[in-house]
C-alpha cells in the first residue's frame, strides 16, 4: 500500500511539474505570437506603402 501511494505521489508531482512547464511554454508562445503579429502588421503596412509609391511612379510614366 505504501509503495502504491509513493508511486501515485510521484506521478502527481510529475504531472504538476509538466503542468507548470506547459503553462510557461504557453505564456512564451503567446508573447512570441503577439510579437510576430505586430511585425506582420508593420511589414504589411510597408508593403502597402511600397505598392502605392510604385503605382504613383507608374502613373507618371508616358504611355
Amino acid at each position: 500500500m505504501d509503495a502504491e501511494l509513493t508511486r501515485l505521489e510521484t506521478q502527481i508531482e510529475q504531472l504538476l511539474n509538466m503542468y507548470a512547464a506547459l503553462r510557461n511554454e504557453n505564456r512564451e508562445l503567446r508573447t512570441h505570437k503577439s510579437r510576430v503579429e505586430a511585425e506582420n502588421r508593420l511589414l504589411t503596412s510597408k508593403a502597402s506603402l511600397a505598392a502605392e509609391k510604385l503605382e504613383a511612379v507608374l502613373a507618371r510614366l508616358p504611355q
